[in-house]
Formats: structure tokens, sequence, C-alpha cells
């Protein structure tokens, strides 16, 4: 789908090099003329800057000096001129050319293939971009275009003509370029200040996060909001749902009105709602601001920091959805906003032909591990780190910044543009087992002590989950945990040892090369593909509301509606397949946090969102992506799904087991299916159970958990093990049961009827016996009810010795478990 990463197949591809997607051939205009530009003449500009100066050529972009505001942009060697373009705010809004061009001087404003320029006592209120002249030719990658002012990609906050406000056109702009107003970027400011107040970063370990996926302006548009400051006032619920890690869909820069076009179902317009097609990565998107376009655009940057600084101060944790693998310029055919018009084909992977290889899916790739393009990218993502206090950052189709560069400044044997590595024996878009960015990016001083988290595969094929080069720093999206864990809780057989394997932390994908069970970032659900809602409601994809005749989205969802067929999709399926439906819920949720790593969340599912069963809301700004705020908050309209999300969340936070720092193994988990140490590990068998305990430096009081899962349609009757001496077990969750009583151990059940209910199990769970219903599952903990005998008492020093006393009991040896049977591999 346009602008939005498709999710791998359920049976992943090899990790391997893939070819790269064949380019699509563009129809070649006649070459035009390089244009002649204007005389070179700097002079100042009374109100705006004095007389120009030189410049130097760092820092890249606009920066302040001592006296003024210095400028340096990177442009291609065959770059034959560059113009500076000043605007004042009214010009700009007004849709007009620019207030003043300042020629740059080629001997002068030049170092290498850098421009630059000074210019004194340079007022605040200015807007720039950049006019490059050269010969536009196709065939050799060269897009130059003097009629097109080119938006720098060092610009640290981006206006786009009038528009003040998101969804809206622009007022200015001829017929047909409503959607895409001039962009500009504005030069820093010596009163742009921001006051931390002191507050800083949670600073978690990434194995203390729970992650909430989320969408900025998802979550509050619902209410008239959309806006970063709207999310203030949301995040007490974040806190107490126990989301301690915002992970924010795109806010770099992008254009919102991307697919803006009548949709011929729905008849509203289709946008550019998620995000991942950016049109400027240094900057947070103007749109998201309820200050949109206030102090030339500087207002939104301090509106996004203030709502970074209130995450912290509520100890919550700003990660961002960064997409390095393309950007919104597009193909051959694409438009010149700000890479493509400075050097096409040293910002993207250009084929011979002057083609794009498009590993991305979104007709152009990034040209990752070029020397200039691997700077620029760890310039921004520093930026963000101590500009505006960013924890860490999930990479969108992260194996694309794996792939070999094309570069054109080292051809190979044939005379097309080769690697630069290794003689060029390395291919363009091979996969890289050291690949030069995500060395930069783990080993920067930097960068290696923030949250990395790949997205590890790409459109081309190339899927590393478990292989992404991770210098022992990198976590990754376990595709493969949703998908097995899909598989096993719907009932498929030969999952069992899989499904545990999952609840492991993937040991097996993992272990290798050092790497931690919090390296393993869980889930069921994002927001590619159905809601948690829909995966248990819908057989098929329902995305006739697209306008694109249901063609679009994943055809494989591993999804089941709990009814008999597609005809009990949906709204259509009886009273038994409804409540089951809430029964696989919480399934899915005990799962996620039971299971060793790091759990994420959707935006939406702790309360149960439906979109109709359509996996690819891409272009949709309504309640498809809006979070229902009336439903979330109130535990009676959501069935009491969130109550049951918050409590297992709040469960695996107290529970070391559930939080081990290195993978399980025989001294702390134990197998079981229907009959204590009996794993059923066979073909056909549904049913996973466990016992686990932490025996890790303080943990000493962690209690013996016991989880069973049963994904079959008959009930299972289970021995339990025996719990540790002076223990029986209690009952913590049962999914079969109702709201509330599926999550008993909990404070908010009255007490009466917590204690009938706690009555009627407990005979049962004297005597190791527990009924684990169809399609169920089961989490006991072992609670003392003897007091553990006190600690031997310390022998005194002879000299300072009392009278004897009589011998303190010395406590009994700790019982030592038979190893457990592991489950085979898989």
């Amino acid at each position: 789908p346009p602008g939005a990463a498709a999710p791998p197949p359920a049976e992943p591809a090899p990790a391997a090099p893939a070819a790269p997607a064949e380019p699509v051939a563009a129809a070649v205009p006649a070459e035009p003329a390089v244009p002649t530009p204007p005389p070179l003449t700097q002079k100042p500009y009374p109100g705006l800057f004095d007389m120009p100066t030189a410049g130097t050529a760092q820092p890249m972009g606009a920066t302040l000096s001592a006296d003024g505001v210095n400028f340096a942009v990177y442009a291609a060697p065959e770059c034959l001129g560059v113009h500076l373009c000043i605007w004042k705010p009214e010009d700009l809004k007004a849709g007009k050319e620019p207030t003043v061009e300042i020629p740059l001087d080629p001997t002068t404003n030049r170092t290498g293939n850098t421009w630059h320029i000074h210019l004194p006592k340079a007022s605040d209120q200015m807007l720039y971009g950049y006019r490059i002249n050269g010969q536009k030719d196709q065939h050799k990658g060269h897009h130059f275009d003097w009629e097109n002012i080119l938006l720098d990609p060092y610009a640290k906050a981006v206006l786009s003509g009038d528009r003040k406000k998101y969804g809206e056109q622009s007022a200015m702009c001829q017929v047909g370029e409503e959607c895409w107003p001039q962009y500009a970027g504005a030069v820093p400011s010596r009163q742009d200040n921001f006051d931390w107040e002191g507050v800083t970063s949670p600073k978690y370990e990434l194995s203390e996060l729970c992650v909430y996926e989320c969408h900025v302006r998802g979550l509050t548009a619902q209410d008239g909001g959309g806006t970063y400051d709207d999310i203030i006032p949301k995040l007490p619920y974040f806190k107490r749902m126990g989301f301690n890690a915002l992970e924010l869909l795109p806010i770099h820069e992008f254009n919102e009105l991307e697919y803006y076009t009548p949709n011929p179902v729905t008849g509203e317009m289709r946008y550019n709602f998620w995000g991942y097609s950016t049109v400027n990565f240094f900057s947070p998107k103007q749109l998201y601001a309820r200050s949109a376009g206030d102090d030339c655009g500087r207002a939104a940057n301090r509106e996004f920091k203030t709502l970074i600084k209130e995450c912290h101060r509520n100890g919550i944790e700003v990660i961002l959805d960064v997409v390095f693998n393309h950007t919104a310029e597009g193909n051959e055919r694409g438009l010149s906003l700000s890479f493509r018009g400075l050097d096409n084909r040293t910002y993207y992977m250009v084929a011979p032909e002057g083609q794009f290889y498009n590993y991305s899916g979104c007709g152009n790739t990034f040209n990752c591990n070029h020397p200039l393009v691997r700077e620029f990218i760890c310039d921004c993502l520093k930026y963000w780190v101590t500009e505006y206090h960013i924890d860490g950052f999930r990479f969108d189709l992260a194996s694309i910044l794996t792939r070999a560069p094309s570069n054109w400044q080292a051809p190979n044997d044939e005379g097309h543009p080769g690697t630069g590595m290794e003689n060029n024996e390395v291919g363009v878009g091979e996969a890289l087992p050291d690949p030069p960015l995500i060395a930069a990016i783990s080993n920067d001083p930097i960068l290696g002590k923030v949250k990395l988290i790949a997205e590890a595969w790409d459109a081309g094929g190339l899927y590393q989950v478990g292989n992404f080069p991770h210098y022992g720093k990198w976590a990754e999206w376990n595709g493969r945990f949703r998908d097995d864990t899909r598989n096993f809780i719907r009932g498929f057989d030969g999952y069992a040892g899989i499904f545990a394997e999952c609840l492991c932390g993937s040991p097996t994908l993992y272990s290798q090369g050092g790497r931690k069970p919090h390296h393993t970032v869980n889930f069921i659900t994002c927001h590619d593909g159905f809601t948690l809602r829909d995966l248990v409601s819908y057989n098929e994809k329902h995305n006739e509301a697209n306008g694109e005749n249901n063609q679009d989205g994943e055809e494989s969802n591993l999804s089941w509606n709990c009814g008999l067929g597609p005809h009990e999709d949906g709204i259509n399926a009886t009273p038994v397949a409804k409540m089951l439906r809430d029964r696989q819920m919480r399934n899915f949720f005990t799962a996620l946090f039971v299971a060793q790593g790091v759990p994420m969340i959707h935006m939406g599912d702790e309360y149960g969102h439906t979109k109709g069963g359509n996996n690819n809301t891409y272009c949709h700004d309504n309640e498809m992506n809006w979070m229902d705020w009336g439903i979330a908050k109130d535990p009676v309209k959501n069935a009491g799904l969130s109550r049951f999300m918050r409590l297992m969340r709040a469960f695996k936070a107290r529970q070391p087991a559930l939080r081990l720092s290195e993978f399980p193994n025989e001294n702390n988990i134990k197998w079981h299916g229907h009959e204590p140490d009996q794993p059923m590990w066979d073909e056909t068998s549904r049913f996973v159970a466990f016992t686990v305990k932490s025996h890790e430096a303080g943990a000493e009081n962690s209690e013996t958990l016991y989880v069973a899962f049963n994904a079959h349609h008959l009930p299972a009757k289970v021995v339990l093990p025996n719990p540790p001496d002076g223990c029986a077990w209690r009952m913590v969750a049962d999914s079969a049961l109702q709201p509330p009583y599926d999550f008993l151990d909990a404070d908010d059940i009255p007490a009466q009827s917590k204690a009938a209910a706690e009555a009627m199990i407990r005979p049962s769970l004297a005597a190791n016996v527990y009924t684990v219903m169809d399609r169920a599952s089961v989490v006991l903990r072992a609670e003392r009810v003897t007091p553990l005998p006190p600690p031997p008492v310390p022998e005194v020093p002879a000299a300072t010795a009392a009278p004897a006393a009589a011998p303190a009991a010395e406590a009994p040896p700790a019982e030592a478990a038979p190893p457990p049977q592991a489950p085979p591999a898989q």
C-alpha cells in the first residue's frame, strides 16, 4: 500500500540478499538546457540581514553564529550553482516568490561539495530554501531543476506555504498545487529557548518497558484535538494502565494530503494518515501542533518538547518510529522536494539507467550506507536525543539499513554504479554482515545509550528477525512471536513447542551473540494489519472502505472469527462466538505478559478497538484510526478487557519470574502437560503449561508461578504440580471466567464477592487439580501460607562472645528440583 509497509509473510523469506525489485522505466522527456542563473550579486537586505560573508562548511543546516546565521548545504559534485532563497513569513504565506535570492559564489561560498554563506545580523523572522542549478539527466540519475526551491534536509522547523491546520489545503496556491505549497525551513532564533524545568528521562532499562504504539493525531482526534498538546491530559491514563513508553508513529514532517483524493466508497477524502512518507527528518510535524505556524514554525517544536517533558514527568519514555528507508519524493516520476534536487544519486539507491531500487515498496530506497547519507542519519538521530530528549527509536523496515549502497563515484568493471566495498565485489543491495550505518549508530557515544529497535525486514524480501546485526544493543520487533502465538491461540496443530519457545523469549532467535530476553519486543498486533478485536472477529480482510476494491492489505492475517466460517465475520457472529472472542483476547494478553521479553500493545487494543475488519487503514482520518476514550476508560463498556490487560501488566511488573535477565533454563522453568512434569510436545498437542521461578539476585522472595494454555476445543482436567513447601496455589487469572473474576487476584473486587469466588476454587487447588476450560489460559501463584524459618543467627567472634546460648535451628536445605524436560528444538 502507498506509504505503508506490509507485514512480513507468516513463513519468513530466507535472510539472504534479495535481488533488487525490477525498476520501472519512466518516460524520458527531452533534456532541457541548463538554465543560466542571474549574475553573482550579494548585497544586504535592510531589516533582514547585513552584507553576506563567506560562511563555513560546518555545521550543516542553518545555525547561529556570534553575530548572525550560517547556512551550509551539501549538493552533488555536478551542481553548477546554488541560490539561498529567503522569505519573509508573510510572503511565504501569500504564495509569493522569495523575498530575496542570494547567489553563492563557487569560489568563496563552496568547500568541497558543501555550499555555505553567512548572513550577519540576520533576523529570526526569515524562512529559507535553495535553488540548485545543473543538468537534468535522468539516465545519469540527475534531477536538478532550477524551477524548484528545495527544503534543506537539515532544516529544524518547517512550514508549508499558508497551511496551519491539519487536513486543510492551501488557499494561496495555483489550482492543482493546493496540497503541496512551497516548503521552507525556519532560521534559528536566539529567543527560541525551552525550559526543561529539571525534568529528565526515567531512563528505564529496556527490560522494564511496556510499550504503547500510538498515533499523535489518532489519540485525541475524536475529541476535536489531535495535537501534541492534547496528549498531555491523557498521560495519567497511560500511567495507570502501566504503559511506561509511548512509541509514536512517524512525527517527522510529512504531508497528510499526499493521497488527497475522493474515496469512491465513503465519499471522504483520503489522507496519508500514518505518516510513513517523510519530507524532512529534523523537524516534528508542524500540523500536529496546536501552535502550528506560529513563530516561523518554532512554536511547534516547543510544543512537542513540552509533550516529551510531561511524559518524562509522568515516568513515561518516548520512542520515535523513524522511516529512514524511503522518503515522500517517490520514484522517477515523483516530486523534487529536497533530497532529489540536491543529489538524487547519493541520497537514493539509483540503478544504472536512473531508475530507483524499490526495497521499501514505496517508490524509492534511501541510500543508507553511503558515507554521506550515513552521516546525515546519525546527525539526525543525535539531534533528536540531545535537543528533544528522545529515549529511543524504532526503525521502520530496518533491513534496508543493512543493504549495500549504490555509489556512482565507485563504478564497477561495467561502468555501472558499484558499492565501493571490497573492490565492488559486494553487490548493490546485498545484505551486509557489518553494515556501516548500524555499526556507527551502535558505537556512537550518544546513540549507543538509547533504545534501538529494528523492524527487521523490508519489502524486498530480506527477513532478519533474529539475525539483524545487533552489536549487542539492538532489540527487534519479534514477528515470529506474533505469527506463532496467533497460530497456537487459534488452535493450530504443531505449534505447542514453538509457542513454548515464544514464552521463553525466543532464545533460538536471540540467545546467540550475547543478546538477552529483553531484546525481543513481543507483540500480537501493530498499526499494520488487524486490531486485536478484529483478529478474533474476522477470517478475511474487509478493506472495501479504502476504495481499492479490497485489493490492498495483507491477505494472510492468521486470524479466526471464533465461528464456523467467513459468514460469521464481524457483527454476524453467534452469541457463543462473540463470547469466545472476549476470551481469546484475554488469552492473547496473557501470552503477551507471561512471556519473557518486552511487551508492546497497539493503541486501542487494550479496550478492543475495531476497524471493521480493515487491515490497512493508512488513508483514513476517522473513527477507524481514532481512540475511543468513552470505551477505553469504562471497563463496563469494554467488557472488562482494559481491566484484565492493566492487571496482567501489573502482575508482570511485580513478578521477577516473568522478567528474567537470562533466558529460562532447567534451573528455573519446568514444563508440564495434563500431568506434572509430562509436557505434551506431540504434533496434535494444543496444551502448554509450565512453572517458573526466579533465582536471580534481588529476587529472593520471587513466587513460583504456574501458567497453562489450552487451545483445544475441549476442556482439560489438569493435575497441578505440588507447590513449594509451605505454599498453596492461589488463582491469579482464568480467561474462561467472566469479569471481574477473570482476574481474581485483585483489590477492586468487593471483599465478600472475592471471598465467595475463592472459596469455590480453593478445594480444587488444594487437591492440586484444576480444569482448564476449552480455549482458555490460567495463571496461578504459589502463595506462602506458613512463614519461612528465620535465618541462622550469625556467630559472634570468640573475643566478644556472650555466654553460650542454645544453638539456633538450622534452616532446612533447599530441595533440589529435578531437571525439567525442555521442549524439543523446532
